[in-house]
């Protein structure tokens, strides 16, 4: 009669060592592929920003001796952006500009995605269908439209002008997104805030526009860049040298054929894109997915 073999247990206080877990093949093939890839997306993208920070601080104006990494590195194109050119002008028209366009696209991309998320009205299908078509064409085909009315209402070489024209140019898309947002908020909010007697300006500012706030913080960002780069529209409706843009300021510093100075526009193209990186770095918490994940509990 065989005799089975009792499995003595393990003594107390000693912990089983955890079974290790084995990699599926080609896993760490996958991984290295991955890294490799961002390391090469990485590089595609701060080469040239190193080549940009390099003309910058090289001497001369040319783009012959330029290098990444400057051996006689100077910040005399820095002083002579601000001393020798209007660029601290140029500065302060697009900082103005891209403020008023950033906070008149949040405000009314935030308004309107809300209604016509949420408010049922006549027209309502209508209406958004007429935001889409809008958006299909460029903005730059309505050009001599623009012209007209700023020409008509007296806006012409004003810089709040150019501020109306870009948050209305960018509204449709703004307020597609907005919509497109706020529909994945859920309705029970709004329903439980009306039972308790809240009206729908309450409800707005109080429920739903806190949820909106990671898609608010994109909208602030990109609008807040646009201007800063725009060139098309500054360059048509502003007439004065005092009324420039920073995009059209350093246009000209290399627009001329004597007069090249490749290495100052490399520096201000440095100093524009500080305001840009300040406000991501300040808003950049707010761009998080899920917000409203642990909004609606039980």
């Amino acid at each position: 009669m065989t005799a089975k073999i009792a499995e003595r247990p393990a003594p107390s206080g000693t912990a089983t060592p955890p079974r290790r877990r084995r990699r599926p093949r080609g896993e760490g093939l996958s991984t290295v592929l991955i890294h490799l890839e961002l390391v090469l997306v990485a590089a595609v993208v701060v080469f040239p920003l190193l080549w940009v920070v390099g003309a910058s601080l090289s001497p001369g104006d040319g783009l012959g001796e330029v290098s990444p990494f400057p051996s006689e590195a100077t910040i005399a194109h820095y002083t002579d952006l601000f001393t020798e050119t209007s660029y601290g002008r140029w500065y302060l028209n697009s900082l103005y500009v891209a403020v008023l366009n950033m906070a008149g696209s949040v405000v009314l991309a935030a308004v309107c995605g809300y209604v016509f998320s949420r408010v049922k009205f006549k027209g309502r299908k209508a209406g958004l269908l007429s935001i889409l078509i809008l958006q299909m064409f460029p903005a730059f085909l309505a050009a001599i439209a623009v012209y007209m009315l700023f020409l008509n209402f007296g806006l012409l070489d004003s810089l709040t002008g150019l501020a109306l024209v870009s948050i209305a140019g960018a509204l449709p898309y703004n307020i597609w997104l907005m919509k497109g947002y706020t529909d994945n908020l859920p309705a029970s909010l709004d329903e439980a805030a009306a039972i308790d007697g809240a009206g729908r300006l309450t409800i707005f500012a109080k429920i739903i526009l806190p949820l909106m706030r990671p898609m608010l913080t994109f909208v602030a960002i990109t609008q807040f860049t646009l201007p800063w780069m725009d060139f098309i529209l500054p360059r048509l409706v502003l007439q004065s040298a005092d009324k420039q843009t920073v995009a059209l300021g350093l246009f000209n510093m290399i627009s001329s054929e004597y007069a090249n100075s490749y290495t100052t526009f490399a520096a201000g193209a440095v100093v524009l894109a500080l305001p840009i990186t300040i406000l991501y770095i300040v808003l950049q918490r707010y761009l998080v997915t899920g917000a409203s994940a642990g909004a609606e509990k039980g």
